[in-house]
């Protein structure tokens, strides 16, 4: 037995030294390193060979001699593990089997991969707050590398886009929304979805990947529909319209009625969704009345014998069925007497921008935010007469809708077209016509109108013709408004782009204007005072104050009469002839004529007893009014005399008819009270 303890050792050595061997089966290689140096050495015996089986991992392996060698550079994503298969043989026999087993160690080499470069998702308006609105599954990025942790951020494209989405966590990249959508104020946002493989952005290796999310806010049926125009509107709520209107006794119009503010008209409150809407009369229909369930129109069936008001309740529904609105349309029948209908303006003008396709209303120029109204006037209904059609006669780029103009084609140009308008009533055929002038204009909003001066010329569409308002039927017309701004005037075929700034003044302006003219009328009126007190000045303090004491006076004639017997009757005058004019002196101040000599006339005064000196007669017969008759003489005037007549106040002729007084001295003479003739 102990002997064969010693012998084993012995034998297996020399059983080893007949077969292949290796000094090491299992490799650890790290990928995409390039191992130049032999892997393994083979200890080959004597007789044999060593090649590579059929089972070894293809390419991958080559033997040099009795030496292993990697033959490619590992890579983890595509072989975890490389085998070589070796066969020692000796002639044909396999003596010997051998397996080396290579595993590839992976390394982060990889970036992470969306499966979709751009995603777009509809999400509902009506959407609840914390909806994953896109689950983890379909945004998740793949990354090749196994020992990858992934970390995702939402970036906003769109400003003020992550106030409404978020991401559940970092590393869970499902998409929530977070605050309720609101599809008239956000039809679209965009954001990045973003994705590294490193939680570190500065760690070395790192990889990044992007991917873009468009998601679509799709609108939700919410809103029942609105009757338009509304009398107040946001994107939640519509004050829906009211309409009126009137009709003439006895007729039954064949046109549809024209309302105000406008024809009977819904649309969807939900704009996204636009759906069709269908009108009835709900209440008040008696059979007169009808609408067309399509288009709104209301029509007559009959005519109204006697005055009456119809309370008609209209609904308009939504095709679907889903939501309606009602409103009220009130019609009054009232006499008519056959009076001409005609337009408060000769010329109406409209603007509309640039670009803009069929079925735009045409703004007033002057108020740019509300519609072009043109309606026709008839004396019979002051408000509103249904009976009035409208149409366009000349221009087929417009029509109109009721009292409001319609674009039909797109205007692509910046131009000016001019439209006439006639206004028919349908029961008496009596028309009237006006013009309107429309601007199509490069319209920056919210600027609500365009410059009244410096603009550039605007030319006319060939082929339109610019039509002067003929009036309307045995109707006159109101004037034209005046031209403002820059522009030349109407019929010249380059009108002012713009009247609306022209036009529009504010409070502050108009106070400002108010305040210079009252400083310039203060101005005047100082003025006109001291030409008053320079010119007339003595004149007025003559008149003011106490009335002096009566004086005798002395009155001249300036012409010559030959003497003649009292006589009451006023003196005939003759014919025109040649006669000297005498200049008539200024008034001799009160203080001087009291210093003179009661009998000394005032020539005689002044002219010193002169050739030209007159005499003073003084009648001594009494007026029975009050009054004397006195008559001056010229000894160098021709035979032309005048009489003058000098009028005692009445409270002083009957003073003298009460104590019987008579004038009997030539130096009476009438106080300051008398008049001349």
């Amino acid at each position: 037995m102990g002997a064969w303890a010693l012998l084993l050792p012995l034998l297996m050595a020399t059983a080893q030294a007949q077969v292949c061997s290796v000094n090491n089966t299992i490799f650890e290689v790290q990928e995409n390193t390039n191992q130049s140096g032999p892997l393994a050495d083979i200890y080959v015996p004597a007789g044999q060979q060593v090649t590579l089986g059929q089972s070894s991992t293809p390419y991958a392996f080559r033997i040099q001699g009795t030496q292993l060698f990697l033959n490619v550079t590992p890579d983890y994503e595509e072989n975890t593990m490389l085998q070589a298969h070796l066969e020692c043989r000796s002639g044909d026999t396999v003596v010997t089997q051998l397996r080396v087993l290579v595993f590839v160690l992976d390394i982060n080499d990889n970036a992470p991969q969306f499966p979709f470069e751009n995603k777009a998702k509809n999400i509902s308006e009506d959407t609840k707050v914390n909806t994953i609105v896109i689950p983890e599954t379909e945004l998740e990025a793949q990354d090749l590398d196994k020992d990858d942790i992934l970390f995702y951020a939402l970036q906003e494209v769109t400003p003020g886009a992550s106030n409404f989405f978020s991401l559940v966590g970092t590393n869970l990249p499902a998409l929530r929304l977070d605050q309720p959508l609101d599809f008239y104020s956000w039809q679209k946002m965009t954001f990045q979805l973003l994705v590294r493989d490193t939680q570190e952005e500065n760690a070395e290796p790192s990889h990044r990947a992007a991917a873009t999310l468009d998601l679509h806010v799709w609108p939700a049926d919410l809103r029942p529909p609105w009757f338009l125009p509304c009398g107040y509107s946001d994107p939640y709520v519509c004050i829906n319209a009211e309409y009126h209107g009137a009709v003439p006794l006895g007729h039954k119009l064949p046109a549809p009625l024209v309302l105000r503010p406008g024809p009977v008209r819904a649309v969807d409150g939900d704009q996204g969704i636009s759906q069709r809407i269908l009108y009835s009369i709900m209440q008040g229909q008696d059979g007169t009345f009808a609408i067309d369930a399509d288009s709104g129109n209301l029509t007559m069936t009959r005519s109204v014998p006697s005055p009456k008001t119809f309370t008609l309740l209209v609904k308009g529904e939504q095709a679907d069925r889903a939501r309606y609105s009602v409103t009220r349309v009130t019609i009054e029948a009232r006499n008519a007497f056959g009076s001409l209908p005609y337009f408060p303006k000769s010329r109406y003008y409209g603007r509309v921008a640039r670009g803009s396709g069929a079925g735009v209303e045409v703004k007033d120029a002057t108020a740019p935010s509300l519609p072009l109204r043109i309606w026709a006037q008839d004396p019979d209904f002051p408000d509103i007469n249904s009976a009035i059609t409208y149409r366009i006669t000349n221009n087929t780029n417009f029509r109109m809708d009721g009292e409001t103009m319609l674009t039909t084609v797109l205007l692509a140009d910046e131009t000016v077209f001019y439209a006439e308008v006639e206004a028919n009533n349908t029961v008496t055929t009596d028309t009237a016509t006006t013009v309107v002038e429309i601007q199509v204009l490069e319209w920056e909003k919210p600027s609500p109108t365009a410059s009244p001066s410096g603009g550039s010329t605007q030319t006319l569409k060939p082929g339109t013709s610019q039509p002067m308002p003929p009036g309307p039927s045995r109707t006159p017309q109101t004037s034209e408004p005046p031209q403002t701004g820059g522009g030349s005037t109407p019929g010249h075929g380059e009108p002012s782009i713009s009247r609306a700034e022209d036009r529009r003044f504010s409070v502050v302006d108009m106070a400002a204007l108010g305040g210079v003219l009252g400083a310039l009328l203060l101005l005047a009126l100082i003025a006109l005072l001291t030409l008053l007190h320079k010119h007339y000045g003595q004149s007025l303090k003559c008149c003011s104050g106490k009335a002096p004491d009566r004086q005798p006076l002395s009155f001249d004639n300036q012409a010559f009469v030959a003497p003649q017997e009292d006589n009451w009757a006023p003196a005939p005058r003759s014919s025109p002839g040649p006669t000297r004019a005498v200049a008539p002196e200024p008034p001799e101040p009160p203080s001087a004529a009291a210093a003179r000599p009661a009998s000394e006339s005032p020539e005689v005064a002044r002219d010193g007893g002169g050739p030209a000196a007159v005499r003073s007669i003084l009648t001594k017969e009494r007026r029975p009014e009050g009054g004397y008759k006195a008559v001056w003489f010229g000894e160098d005037i021709g035979a032309e005399a005048d009489v003058v007549v000098l009028n005692t106040p009445a409270s002083e002729a009957a003073r003298a008819a009460d104590s019987g007084s008579e004038v009997s001295s030539d130096d009476d003479a009438p106080g300051a009270g008398s008049t001349y003739v």
